[in-house]
């Protein structure tokens, strides 16, 4: 197996993985802050790093059915989330492309 390349991020205020401290996301990716997952209050990103996709998948969530792929952490494979890949929903078209992070699954470093 080779070395596992991991991406650390430049700023005062980064989220992690809560469980191995490898960066995830920058607060200045942060889409918004009012979002739902499995366990509680999520954040919705632009661009995460450190991270592996799991399979396409449909679900029906909250605002809709959506084709999604899970958000594992690269370093310790945690799931942390999920990743839009698409919105059928034309007012929720807006979420294609961009990464949940929940809240319990991340830390904030730097606030």
């Amino acid at each position: 197996m080779g070395l596992l390349f991991v991406e650390t991020l430049s700023g005062p205020k980064v989220f992690r993985c809560k469980f191995c401290k490898v960066d995830s996301a920058s607060n200045d990716d942060v889409v918004s802050k009012d979002f739902h997952g499995r366990y509680g209050r999520a954040y919705l990103f632009k661009r995460v790093v450190n991270i592996s996709l799991g399979p396409k998948e449909d679900r029906l969530l909250m605002t809709g059915f959506h084709t999604v792929n899970d958000v594992y952490c690269s370093s310790c494979q945690q799931m942390l989330g999920w990743r839009y890949e698409k919105a059928y929903d034309e007012g929720q078209k807006y979420k294609e492309g961009k990464f949940i992070l929940e809240k319990a699954r991340v830390t904030k470093i730097g606030w």
